[in-house]
């Protein structure tokens, strides 16, 4: 599978689209990934640069997953809305799919954790777009478990806990595949933590779906 993301650090902190390759390859699956990514960036400012827009026309990838600014869905929906339109009509055009990136609340304003969803599972919703539900998986765990921290030191951007717990949720939403019981070493990250990460992981999204 190819997969571009566009996004910014949320996506590139801890190299979550090489986390997901090595949980795909552990499935048998070979996953091609680029990434387009600029600090803080929203998707408006990546449609206006061009370079996120060039890349997907150019017919390589299968899914485009798009990621918001972290707080701008919570600010301005309808903003972020229309440019998740605006991605979704070149990306169809190109023949791909939209996966959409929902992403997790500030660890010190949980309670935005609502309107980000909303936000995301609206768009994806009108457009059939994918949902990869990271931000909701990441409220159910946090809600039971102390540790490991998800958060990194700034309370908004992912520890690589976070990033790992991500990328198990997207082998699950994207390609359909069960990420328990794989066993390939992420440095960093211990083999018990790992486990109760990709646990977690297909629990929460079981519970989710049902």
């Amino acid at each position: 599978m190819r997969i571009l993301f566009v996004g910014n650090s949320f996506t590139s902190r801890n190299n979550l689209p090489g986390l997901l390759k090595g949980l795909a390859g552990a499935r048998g699956i070979d996953i091609e990934h680029k990434l387009i990514s600029a600090g803080g960036a929203s998707l408006r400012q990546h449609l206006n640069a061009g370079k996120a827009l060039e890349a997907i026309a150019g017919g390589s990838f299968d899914t485009v997953v798009l990621q918001e600014q972290s707080t701008l869905p919570v600010k301005s929906p309808a903003r972020m809305q229309d440019s998740v339109r605006d991605f979704d009509k070149a990306i169809k055009d190109a023949g791909a799919r939209t996966a959409l990136y929902l992403t997790w609340a500030r660890r010190n304003a949980p309670e935005a954790q609502e309107a980000l969803t909303s936000a995301y599972a609206g768009s994806a919703a009108e457009l059939g777009a994918t949902l990869v539900p990271v931000g909701m998986v990441w409220e159910r765990f946090l809600s039971t478990h102390d540790e490991p921290a998800l958060h990194d030191a700034d309370n908004s951007h992912p520890a690589l806990a976070g990033s790992y717990l991500a990328a198990c949720v997207f082998l699950i939403a994207l390609l359909n595949e069960d990420p328990v019981g794989i066993d390939v070493p992420v440095k960093g990250l211990d083999a018990d933590t790992a486990a109760l990460l990709r646990h977690s992981a297909w629990d929460i999204c079981q519970s989710l779906a049902g």
